[in-house]
């Protein structure tokens, strides 16, 4: 094992270094690690320079840790820190920079990204090969080649005449002619002597190609500006048509920066408007009421069976449309709204031949709970979904239409990013709303990369278009879509939405800058685009010279600076104590439920607020809704009375029912539209004949027949009270009707059929699923376990043995008498054995026991890799070997 006197020669050394804590720390930051648990450090180091590891770890760093790497990268290998404390601030040394990056280093340890002491810094070989400048992926940094590199290719002869050109004196080889020339440009007094004899042109030539990228075309015969920088190596061909600028060059030019601006600190999220805290929650208590009163009447829309499952999954667009209309939304509000009540597990398809979408049963225990808990679940269900609504409308890979309900729609990081956004709004004063574009800059820093690829991008690239990116939609849509729901009033945090988050949902904001492009035209064409340029670039006469001084004293035990662990997902326990505290909070803010209208003499009735449920049921029933909003208008017609009856109710319980319910007298005008619509209502009974009319009173039946209306009918009388027609009963009901009529349907006994609504529920659902983003973060208890696990099989295979069983390394064979010698003799002498062991399921396994007692053809051992006492049956250990003392 390593010591601090030893320096490490690889990473799994380096990891034999670490505590528990620090390998805990790292297993944490990268759970893909320990899925499956590594067999020992070797193994975990392996695991973490494998390709698809390191690119998801990029992925989770912070804009200034990535340059750090990305700085690293172009570094030697290895670096020392002076180098790169070099390359992040420059000659200046800027202070922001270098008291940042200790910090940045740091996470790049922790998450065994690099590694090695202050002196011999190094970048884990799969992060360089992504990070590091090619012609065929661009380095971030917008560095090309070094010397070396570019020159690897280059006949002796004309390396000879670079040299010569350059005012350097000739070598005997090409080695140390490179060497040569690589220290004239890493030399900053020697370098601005050569390039304060350069034409002003060549200079211009030189700040174009300084920030990348690197390349330019070339004719074949170049012009004088650039056969200058050329015949002295200040721009080398790399293939025909084609010049570079070495790094060396482009890292004198930029003042020894790596980048052309770096940002240490991460951007504040900035209040554009502040409001009173109480204006905000009881802003967001009103559209937390309205989100469930529109789930609500999406669902109740839905209730006799809803839209039709397309044959690919999913909702059409004219259902959609349809959805909209009746909610009096947007499209795009109504697909939030139906993917919301999915993701609670209120709706599903209900599986039948004819597959329809349909209240689910949990609706009904969902309607009977106290609003503000109907509230929670909604919340929480948004917060954890990792379906997208912001999405519905869109083109996948294949570029077919994703569609509400249908497959597609899951963004594994949406939980992360709406956790993350209501966090740095928790971390504003209370009351005050970010602006968006804040918000998105720190989104932005805290995880530039996009995608496996995003480690590649180009240096130009950085900047454009950045807002497009599936995290800056998701920042977008979630703080819409927390305003919808709620969560938000006026844009700013509510106190029911910062205690949904528990007690680690707050972070404070930083400051920062953000990152500036500048672009430009020239005369040197750069491959793959027109050109950068830079004005503001140092030209040689002005490059600073070499630096020294006070600010060159820099820090030396950096990996001591840890940076804050980010916070553990909440516990089951924790999040139902955080929903339960943001209930209490808002269920005073919710208007109670009424039991009374107000009726008027228009034939109107006014809800002043919310009606308590059997008295909102009755009315969708006995009257159409006219407007909403603060207060509900109902309105009463003939129809809307005909509905009631038909369900089952009389005139004198529509008066008693209006009677009790209204704060107002009964107008007379709404008493005698009930009358009159009763009188009428099953004057006319209909049946099957196709169909028939029969009515008392044969001068209606008359005067049915004699209406030209009733042509498509095909009516004809069989006796004085009987009509018999040709269309369905249905058909007919309406047609007569339609002609004002106010006729009932009978059944095959000759009673009145009433018409009631029916609910309709799938059969039992549960919610979706989210899709989680790669492995879970692991928990203590599995930490712990996989640590020991680790820690005992590294010792296994790390410990000199008395004996080398296998020497491909493999696990130890032994006989089964020599087996049982070495066991029994272990108990006698306390010595630690190593085991290997085939379970049940045939996985084989090695561990290191501490033998206690051996008999029945069983081993009872502390095993060191379980941290426990166990029993293995003998016949499973395929063999032994004992571990050297010490």
């Amino acid at each position: 094992m390593s010591t601090p006197a030893t320096p490490p020669r690889s990473l799994a050394e380096a990891l034999r270094t670490r505590d528990d804590a620090s390998l805990a720390a790292l297993l944490r930051s990268r759970p893909d690690l320990i899925t499956p648990v590594p067999t020992d450090l070797t193994q975990l180091a392996t695991r973490a320079g494998t390709r698809g590891s390191v690119v998801r770890a990029l992925e989770r760093l912070d804009r200034f840790a990535l340059q750090t790497a990305e700085a690293l990268a172009v570094a030697a290998d290895p670096a020392s820190y002076d180098e790169l404390v070099g390359l992040m601030a420059g000659d200046a040394r800027d202070a922001a920079v270098v008291h940042a990056l200790p910090r940045a280093l740091a996470t790049l340890r922790e998450q065994a990204l690099v590694w090695g002491a202050d002196d011999r810094l190094r970048l884990v070989r799969t992060a360089r090969e992504l990070l590091a400048p090619s012609p065929q992926h661009p380095s971030p940094t917008g560095l090309g080649p070094t010397v070396a590199e570019a020159t690897a290719g280059m006949s002796p002869g004309r390396i000879q005449e670079i040299v010569t050109a350059a005012g350097l004196s000739s070598t005997h080889d090409s080695v140390s002619a490179v060497a040569s020339l690589t220290k004239l440009f890493t030399g900053r007094r020697r370098m601005k002597a050569l390039l304060g004899r350069a034409p002003e042109e060549s200079l211009e030539v030189l700040n174009r190609l300084v920030w990348g990228p690197p390349y330019g075309q070339v004719t074949a015969e170049p012009a004088a500006r650039l056969r200058w920088l050329i015949d002295r190596g200040l721009l080398l061909p790399t293939a025909p048509g084609t010049v570079v600028l070495p790094r060396e060059v482009a890292l004198h030019l930029r003042a020894g920066r790596a980048h052309r601006e770096t940002e240490p600190v991460a951007p504040p999220v900035e209040a554009k408007a502040t409001h009173r805290p109480q204006v905000v929650d009881t802003t967001a208590a009103g559209q937390a009421y309205t989100a469930l009163a529109t789930v609500e009447e999406l669902l109740k829309d839905w209730d006799e069976g809803g839209p039709t499952v397309m044959r690919a999954g999913g909702l059409s667009v004219r259902d959609l449309k349809r959805t909209a209309v009746a909610l009096d939304v947007a499209e795009p509000v109504a697909a939030f709204w139906v993917e919301l009540a999915y993701a609670a597990g209120l709706l599903a398809s209900d599986g039948d031949a004819d597959e329809r979408y349909a209240a689910t049963p949990a609706l009904d225990e969902w309607l009977e709970q106290p609003a503000a808990q109907r509230w929670i679940r909604l919340a929480e269900a948004w917060l954890t979904a990792t379906r997208t609504s912001g999405l519905v409308g869109g083109r996948d890979v294949k570029e077919r239409t994703l569609s509400a309900l249908g497959p597609g729609l899951d963004r594994s990081a949406a939980p992360e990013v709406r956790h993350r956004v209501l966090g740095l709004l928790a971390g504003l004063p209370e009351g005050a709303s970010p602006s968006a574009e804040s918000v998105l800059a720190r989104l932005r820093w805290e995880r530039p990369v996009r995608g496996a690829g995003g480690a590649q991008r180009s240096a130009e690239g950085a900047g454009a278009r950045e807002d497009d990116d599936l995290r800056s939609r998701l920042a977008r849509w979630t703080l819409s879509e927390a305003e919808m729901l709620g969560v938000t009033g006026r844009g700013a945090l509510s106190a029911q939405g910062r205690a949904l988050l528990g007690p680690r949902g707050a972070v404070a904001g930083g400051s920062g800058k953000g990152r500036g492009v500048e672009d430009g035209g020239g005369g040197l064409a750069a491959a793959g685009s027109s050109g950068v340029a830079n004005p503001s670039a140092p030209s040689g006469p002005s490059a600073p010279s070499d630096p020294s001084g006070p600010g060159d004293k820099l820090p030396v035990h950096h990996h001591q600076h840890r940076p804050p662990a980010p916070p553990e997902p909440l516990s089951p326990a924790e999040q139902a104590a955080a929903s339960a505290a943001a209930a209490r909070l808002l269920a005073p803010l919710l208007p109670e439920p009424l039991d009374h209208v107000l009726l008027q003499a228009d034939l109107t009735a006014v809800a002043p607020g919310p009606l308590e449920r059997p008295l909102a049921d009755m009315l969708d029933v006995l009257a159409d809704v006219e407007s909403k909003g603060g207060a509900t208008v109902y309105r009463f017609t003939p129809g809307s009375v005909r509905r009631a009856l038909d369900a089952g109710r009389s005139a004198s319980d529509l008066h008693d029912f209006l009677t009790a319910h209204s704060r107002t007298p009964v107008p007379q005008p709404l008493a005698y539209l009930i009358d009159d619509v009763a009188r009428r209502h099953g004057h006319l009974r209909i049946g099957a004949a196709s169909a028939y009319v029969r009515c008392d009173d044969d001068a209606v039946l008359s005067e049915i027949l004699a209406d030209k209306r009733s042509a498509g009918l095909r009516l004809r009388r069989l006796a004085p009270t009987v009509l018999a027609a040709q269309a369905d009963p249905a058909a007919l009901l309406d047609g007569l009707r339609a002609m004002g009529f106010a006729p009932a349907a009978e059944s095959v006994e000759g009673d009145v059929v009433i018409t009631r609504a029916h609910a309709r529920r799938t059969p039992p659902r549960t919610a979706p699923e989210p899709v989680p983003d790669g492995p879970p973060t692991p928990d203590t208890t599995l930490l712990s376990a996989a640590i020991r696990a680790i820690r005992a099989g590294d010792r296994a295979s790390t410990t000199p043995l008395k004996s080398t069983p296998s020497p491909n390394g493999e696990l130890p064979r032994t006989s089964s008498a020599e087996t049982l010698a070495t066991m029994q003799a272990a108990v006698l002498t306390g010595d630690t054995l190593w085991i290997g062991y085939v379970n049940a399921e045939g996985a084989a396994s090695q561990r290191v026991i501490a033998p206690i007692r051996v008999e029945g053809g069983f081993v009872t051992a502390y095993d060191h890799t379980a941290d426990e006492v166990r029993t293995y049956p003998l016949h499973r250990v395929t063999g032994v070997a004992e571990l050297a003392e010490g």
